[in-house]
């Protein structure tokens, strides 16, 4: 698979995943006046969710070549 179309999936896959996780109010976790920390939360739980969604979308797409 050739290298500008997973990076393509792993791009799309961590959009959806900041979109997915927007709708979550990770305020509530935080002391009060921490809004800096939450975002940065929302942020890195974005990437490795899009990691782990694009990894497994991309060994799919390979794996179903062979069948």
């Amino acid at each position: 698979m050739n290298i500008m179309y997973k990076a393509a999936i792993y791009i799309i896959s961590v959009l959806t995943s900041v979109y997915a996780l927007s709708s979550v109010n990770f305020n509530n976790f935080f002391k009060k006046n921490r809004e800096k920390e939450a975002k940065i939360l929302v942020l890195l739980l974005a990437l490795a969710l899009g990691y782990l969604v694009g990894s497994f979308i991309i060994d799919f797409i390979e794996v179903s070549k062979f069948y």
